[in-house]
């Protein structure tokens, strides 16, 4: 398939009183035509800010697009002067945010806010406009859609607010969506509902699909490939099916283990990922998951793993991990053995890396043991 998106070395900049954040620190990727990918990480890890750079969203001052190209349908959006920029977006490129309630304009009936895309980028008069205004909210199943046309935001629920960003995403037919944490604040049958909707109309309209999330189950039915963010940068990539079997990062090990899973003892326990995420102002100079590696080794504190592909794995799976790479300590590692078990994970601790003690965590074993669990 040829490339729609081709994004290379981006780097986007907030200039602070205290600091450059580098908030994306150098990400590459390519979206072919059709294609949909996910992109996870937790909070602060870079994934929003690289789908607002996409857009060229970002607000001046603080932030700069400092380095990169972004090839949309070969263009690139970083030389388009401001109105060419606002010629693809809204119309090529589309986005849903991640509030729908912030990003709907208050003071406007939701007619208005779909009509005016219809209206400036395919050139309809209002009463086409209003026409398939009704179908776009039809199409994502809004009841009595004809009767709420001239309703305001207030007036829906957040599952009909998030509907209503679906159809003013897909008003212009666009060649690619970015999605932001579509189902943040919904409960979890509505979520169901909007990534059961966000499923079909992608393939109903083979358009280019971007998942923003911080959940890995949310991407796990959504999504051909899974890129996983942290610190500014992508840390891992590979087909969807290949992440979940086989991950190849540490992080992405730790995203994996704090999903509850219906198929484990009930009396297994969630682990999170210990300590914090990094700064960005003053990244670690090596690996920037290295402070809360369990696996670390003094390599990883002093030069940075490059993104590329590892051993036991499929060819198109790269992982920055100096463990995991040719080599590596943790090359024929089973991240299963210590899901849900704190005894096994000190073991694996003490095989893999001399660190010092967690006293905290095997006092804890000591405890479960006593108490039988």
């Amino acid at each position: 398939m040829p490339e729609l998106l081709e994004v290379k070395d981006l780097k986007t900049q907030f200039f602070t009183r205290d600091g450059v954040v580098r908030a994306v620190d150098g990400v590459s990727f390519e979206l072919a035509a059709g294609e949909t990918l996910g992109i996870v990480g937790e909070s602060g890890c870079g994934k929003s800010v690289t789908a607002l750079s996409l857009m060229r969203l970002i607000p001046q001052p603080p932030g700069k697009i400092t380095q990169g190209s972004i090839m949309f349908d070969g263009q690139d959006v970083l030389k388009m002067d401001d109105d060419e920029v606002r010629g693809i977006r809204g119309n090529n490129i589309a986005m849903i945010f991640q509030d729908p309630m912030t990003s709907l304009n208050p003071v406007l009936t939701i007619s208005r806010q779909i009509t005016e895309a219809l209206e400036l980028h395919l050139k309809m008069d209002r009463a086409e406009a209003r026409k398939r205004t009704v179908e776009l909210l039809e199409l994502v199943n809004i009841p009595s859609a004809k009767k709420r046309l001239d309703d305001y935001p207030h007036q829906f629920s957040g599952g009909m607010r998030q509907r209503v960003m679906i159809a003013m995403a897909l008003s212009c037919n666009p060649k690619l969506i970015l999605a932001d944490e579509p189902t943040t604040a919904l409960d979890v049958t509505i979520q169901a509902q909007i990534l059961d909707l966000l499923k079909n109309l992608a393939r109903e309209f083979r358009t280019a699909f971007i998942l923003i999330t911080h959940d890995l189950g949310v991407v796990a039915g959504m999504t051909q490939r899974i890129h996983v963010m942290y610190g500014g940068k992508i840390v891992e990539k590979a087909d969807t099916n290949e992440l979940f079997a086989n991950p190849k990062m540490p992080y992405t090990w730790g995203l994996l283990r704090s999903i509850p899973r219906l198929d484990e003892n009930r009396k297994a326990k969630l682990l999170p990922i210990e300590g914090l995420p990094p700064d960005l102002i003053a990244p670690p100079p090596g690996c920037r998951f290295e402070p809360r590696c369990q696996y670390r080794r003094d390599i990883c504190r002093e030069k940075e793993p490059e993104l590329i592909g590892i051993p036991n794995a499929k060819a198109d799976h790269e992982a920055r991990c100096w463990g995991t790479q040719a080599g590596g300590w943790l090359v024929d590692s089973d991240w299963h053995r210590d899901v849900g078990d704190l005894a096994a994970l000190d073991a694996i601790k003490a095989e893999v890396a001399d660190l010092p003690p967690d006293v905290k965590r095997v006092e804890a074993a000591d405890d479960d043991k006593k108490k039988g669990n």
